[in-house]
């Protein structure tokens, strides 16, 4: 069998107590993605269903339940699920590409993404959402094209699966899967198969499948990783290469992991955690889950490319949320060429207001460190308010229902000012 594709696409994160500060759960994802695809930032309320209701995902229809959580996604545009997100009950969840022994489907099911969102709307806590997605994945199967491209990209999902208490690793490999509960220290995932031997629930064929393959010979101890995968599960952490660069920064940071680090960790070139090229950042979350179930949970988006040139706004589950103008990207209804056949014949414009902005911003701040200072000081601020509201228990739900699109409002403005004092420079030197 072929070598699988090199890994390159996404790393997520999570740091419990002790590893994380002040007793809470830090969760983080980059999603590394085609580099001109646009990510976009949603709220969707929640919301009952009729008995008996279809609901179409990205390829295919899945039964509706009768009623959904409210859930914030980072997602690429051109989709329905997600690649990260988060839901009103502390449950974040991020997912990444992985590749093994088993061949991928390349008929249409559900993709890894739908499977994020379809989690977060319908799970209260982390260990439901694992429930959830290999329940679906045991009916509907996980396949289709992940790119918006005639040319196909497809893989198997694992997942990251966090909440206020504790986090789960799901990783798939067609409709088998393993599940490995963390509850203490750090986990990190990255395109590879990473659960060994440590298995909390699995797939009830998992390992009459493997035996039946020649993968494993039923008597040695049971490694997933390294019998549905080519992964030497030996030199995880110590071979170069993004999981175990992320594995060692998360490491670095024990003891006090905050969402600022967690910020810091995902802008990390050097590690290749934050990815440049043909496949780059193009999103980016943090999330900040306190224990203590009367503190409410801060999610940190950026919805645009490079988390190093990009401000993390924070958001905060409230009655009466904002919609989120600036960060949706248009609709093209049943004219998407993803929805035609045969699919992906066009590319249109999905450029949301914040991205194209973001994309006029990165040309000034090539020449200068004026507007990335500026907006690292929003940041640091943003982040100092959201802290005093977990200290002193001091929540402003009508302030808070409109902290998203403020922050941005006030970035598009710190934006256009410096655009336009950078333009006013470049003329008056032209004149001189």
């Amino acid at each position: 069998m072929a070598a699988p594709p090199p890994p390159r696409s996404c790393d997520t994160f999570v740091a419990l107590p002790p590893a994380a500060a002040r007793g809470r759960v830090v969760f983080g994802k980059n999603s590394d993605r085609p580099a001109d695809e646009v990510q976009e930032v949603l709220y969707v309320p929640a919301a009952r269903h009729p008995p008996g209701a279809a609901l179409q995902c990205t390829y295919v229809e899945v039964e509706q339940v009768g009623e959904t959580h409210a859930v914030v996604l980072s997602r690429p545009a051109w989709l329905w699920g997600a690649e990260m997100g988060a839901n009103e009950h502390g449950v974040c969840i991020g997912n990444e590409a992985v590749w093994g022994r088993e061949e991928v489907a390349a008929a249409e099911a559900l993709l890894g993404m739908d499977l994020v969102r379809l989690g977060l709307e319908r799970a209260d806590t982390a260990e439901k959402a694992v429930t959830v997605i290999v329940d679906l994945l045991e009916k509907y199967g996980q396949g289709g094209n992940c790119m918006e491209s005639h040319m196909a990209f497809t893989y198997h999902n694992s997942f990251l699966i966090a909440d206020r208490k504790e986090a789960w690793v799901l990783e798939t490999s067609g409709k088998y899967w393993a599940a490995e509960k963390v509850e203490g220290g750090v986990r990190n995932i990255s395109n590879q198969l990473s659960i060994t031997t440590k298995i909390d629930r699995e797939h009830p064929e998992l390992r009459e499948y493997a035996k039946n393959k020649g993968w494993w010979d039923g008597e040695k101890e049971f490694d997933f990783a390294a019998t549905y995968s080519y992964v030497n599960t030996a030199r995880m952490t110590t071979s170069r290469g993004r999981y175990c660069e992320g594995y060692k920064l998360l490491n670095k940071h024990k003891g006090s992991i905050s969402s600022e680090i967690m910020m810091e960790i995902l802008r990390d070139k050097e590690s290749g955690i934050n990815m440049e090229g043909g496949f780059m950042t193009t999103g980016s979350m943090v999330s900040v889950l306190p224990q203590e179930p009367g503190l409410p949970c801060i999610h940190y988006f950026t919805g645009t490319p490079d988390p190093e040139r990009s401000v993390f706004k924070p958001f905060i589950f409230v009655p009466n949320i904002t919609p989120l103008l600036k960060t949706s990207s248009p609709t093209f209804g049943l004219d998407d060429p993803v929805k035609q056949q045969p699919r992906f014949q066009t590319k249109p414009d999905r450029r949301h207001e914040l991205y194209k902005k973001h994309e006029s911003a990165a040309v000034v701040m090539e020449g200068g460190k004026k507007m990335l200072e500026e907006m690292r000081q929003l940041e640091k601020q943003k982040i100092s308010e959201m802290e005093s509201i977990l200290q002193n228990s001091c929540l402003d739900t009508s302030q808070a229902a409109n902290l998203f699109p403020q922050c941005k409002i006030t970035l598009l403005v710190i934006s256009d000012r410096l655009m336009q004092l950078s333009h006013t420079s470049h003329h008056t030197k032209a004149q001189n």
